[in-house]
């Protein structure tokens, strides 16, 4: 068996994750330790993992979130009401795949950024496209690309995401050009309708 062929053809169909466990294997001459059926089992694995993990890095990075948390790292002990309950169940992420949207209250510096992101995280580890904007960057965004001719591009590309989190909205006054900017989005059926996502809009209550 020609080892050095069998690498180069695993690299060659980007089975990276398989080439690096068995290279880990040859290296330390744990294949004695397995069963034919085991061995095989820990290459498939090993390259399971590493495509899941970089789907998962490609996934954070397309979201471009405001920061990087989970739903682990959020503090129900701050007096902000928060229901654990209701935060574990939306933890699923099925209300994203039924198309249902969250509206997230609370003053200002409240967490509410930041529980955003944690779900929007937690879309990313069940494998859903996330995207992550603030109100004011999307409205700005959206007003460059009518005036560029990528208008219809942007609606497209936002419709194929699972989750559209839309961050700190209501600080600036939108008008009516703007209104019917968000509308193109619930509304728009390019690629596939864009009411087929879910929406997260963290809003400041007074």
């Amino acid at each position: 068996m020609n080892i050095t062929a069998t690498l180069e053809k695993l690299n060659a169909m980007r089975l990276q994750g398989f080439e690096q466990a068995y290279r880990n294997i040859l290296d330390s001459a744990v294949q004695e330790k397995f069963t034919p059926d085991e061995l095989i089992a820990h290459l498939v694995d090993a390259e399971f993992d590493d495509k899941y993990n970089r789907k998962l890095k490609r996934l954070i990075k397309t979201a471009n979130f405001k920061q990087q948390v989970s739903i682990e790292q959020v503090d129900y002990h701050l007096p902000r009401t928060l229901d654990k309950n209701i935060v574990l169940r939306l933890q699923s992420c099925d209300w994203i795949n039924k198309a249902r949207d969250l509206l997230i209250t609370g003053a200002t510096g409240t967490g509410k950024s930041f529980l955003a992101c944690a779900f929007g995280m937690q879309a990313c580890i069940n494998e859903l496209k996330t995207l992550y904007y603030t109100a004011n960057n999307l409205l700005d965004k959206m007003t460059y690309a009518k005036a560029d001719g990528t208008y219809f591009k942007m609606l497209d590309s936002i419709s194929k995401a699972k989750l559209l989190i839309i961050d700190d909205f209501g600080l600036r006054k939108i008008d009516n050009k703007q209104c019917n900017m968000l509308l193109d989005i619930i509304g728009y059926n390019g690629s596939k309708c864009a009411t087929d996502f879910g929406v997260i809009v963290p809003v400041i209550s007074v």
